[in-house]
């Protein structure tokens, strides 16, 4: 096991919600990181941010350990879950409100259908 690859795993051990991000959840650092980021923020998400920005192993490593090439890259309860365009389909369509229900995570559920309110077509 690498170092980055123990790194990831006791944070997604150690946090029921997790961000790996290009910056953090009060300054992020490209518009995707933005993006989830601020949906879990407007939901009143309580989460952990990681700044990938800030180690290039654990920038690598994160890609490594999902075998998802993209950043950001969120994690419930110890599980992928996704990037930026699946956070955002999973939020529109109201699964992020189940996935967060059924693993006790709490949030803002009319932030959540504000969200979608504004994204409907």
């Amino acid at each position: 096991m690498t170092d980055a690859t123990k790194t990831i795993t006791d944070i997604i051990t150690k946090n029921s919600v997790v961000l790996f991000m290009k910056g953090t959840k009060s300054m992020p650092q490209c518009g995707f990181s933005s993006r989830v980021a601020g949906v879990l923020n407007f939901m009143g998400v309580d989460f952990a941010d990681v700044n990938v920005l800030a180690d290039a192993d654990l920038r690598q490593g994160i890609k490594d350990f999902s075998d998802w090439p993209t950043i950001p890259q969120l994690y419930v309860k110890g599980e992928f879950v996704g990037g930026c365009d699946i956070i955002t389909e999973m939020t529109i369509s109201g699964e992020l409100d189940t996935l967060f229900t059924q693993h006790g995570i709490s949030f803002d559920k009319d932030a959540a259908n504000k969200i979608r309110e504004a994204n409907a077509e």
